[in-house]
């Protein structure tokens, strides 16, 4: 099991089973290492109790039905495991991945994709956790804080925390929400469907991947839509060979979409992934896009489509990080990192096989 670090503000010492009883009344993950390490930090740690209300949310007009939560403090990493070198940065600038923008996209060597192997397997341990822990009157805040401890009973970071200043350890993206949702209080409710985003970064690389999940009874038009979300990946993953156009991605997904009465979200794309979360190349998941790059083996990147029931339109909240659909109707998504290889591609973050996955898991029928 691993060990918890000291909520106190300055004091990365183990914690033991201390916490604050009425921490433990409300649900926050908060241990200390002493009884005076937590007396010290009481004045302070006393206004985690109480809910608090985001400003920057006053006056803004909702798109659909979803509501910001609370979102408690973010949570310290483990000081022994190996971090991004944005992590420890006050507003968690990326600097390695800022100065290669503009770089050619990685041809991995052979050392390099077998540690990617491995980040991509312990990145799919951990979303398979949070994706068995979806049920009614689950917090996206408890799914996070059990994102947490995986990453650091795995020895890995969790690549979304402090990410540009993210506050949590994976994007939790419910009903309406596109992508980048901030896990909070809000208990998930049933017909809900719900997207786990995990990252993990272990031995200097990344690994990336999410799944949408039914919460409960859901509708069947929102068991179409993530139905069809998955099979778009599927076929977007199906052209992926040397030789191929990354532009040419964009055009089985928007054809599939758009056959179901879908539309895909233009805002946001694949990428490259390795030793930088985000690098080249962009992968746009819609039509007639203007991708540069040809796959060849040894590249390395995400397929992630994103789509809508309705337009394909997204809008911000006020916390600069949660996309929604503009029309507020609901959107699903799913994610692979994949390896291109000198006949096609292989699934680094693939389903662990002999491995059962029920419900809330999709599961495609067979033919």
């Amino acid at each position: 099991m691993a060990t918890k670090v000291c909520t106190s503000i300055g004091c990365d010492k183990p914690a033991g089973s201390l916490k604050c009883p009425i921490c433990l009344k409300l649900g926050i993950d908060a241990f200390f290492c002493t009884q005076a390490c937590f007396k010290k930090s009481w004045a302070l740690h006393k206004l985690s109790h109480k809910p608090k209300t985001d400003g920057r949310f006053a006056g803004f007009r909702y798109t659909g039905p979803i509501r910001v939560g609370t979102v408690t403090p973010m949570r310290k990493a483990l000081p022994e495991i190996g971090r991004p070198d944005y992590a420890d940065h006050a507003e968690g600038y990326p600097k390695s991945e800022v100065d290669a923008r503009h770089s050619v996209i990685t041809i991995h060597t052979e050392d390099e994709i077998a540690t990617m192997r491995t980040v991509c397997r312990l990145g799919r341990e951990v979303l398979d956790i949070a994706g068995r822990m979806i049920k009614p009157g689950v917090t996206t805040e408890e799914i996070d804080i059990a994102v947490h401890e995986a990453c650091m009973e795995r020895q890995c970071y969790p690549s979304p925390l402090n990410y540009r200043g993210f506050p949590k350890s994976c994007c939790t993206s419910v009903n309406e929400v596109i992508c980048h949702g901030i896990p909070d209080s809000r208990p998930l409710e049933d017909g809900d469907i719900c997207n786990v985003d995990i990252t993990v970064y272990f031995q200097g690389f990344h690994g990336d991947l999410n799944e949408t999940f039914f919460v409960g009874n859901v509708d069947e038009e929102s068991k179409k839509l993530v139905k069809v979300t998955y099979e778009c990946l599927e076929k977007a993953i199906a052209k992926v060979k040397p030789g191929e156009l990354y532009r040419n991605i964009g055009n089985v997904i928007t054809k599939h979409a758009n056959a179901n009465g879908f539309s895909v979200v233009k805002s946001y794309c694949g990428h490259g992934i390795g030793r930088l979360f985000h690098t080249n190349p962009n992968v746009p998941h819609y039509a007639k896009n203007k991708a540069i790059g040809v796959m060849k083996p040894g590249h390395i990147f995400t397929i992630e489509p994103m789509i809508n029931v309705g337009r394909w339109q997204d809008i911000l909240w006020p916390d600069d990080w949660t996309s929604v659909t503009r029309d507020g109707k609901r959107s699903a998504q799913f994610e692979q990192t994949l390896l291109v290889t000198e006949t096609g591609c292989e699934i680094l973050t693939g389903r662990i096989p002999n491995t059962s996955y029920k419900h809330p898991f999709y599961i495609p029928e067979k033919n």
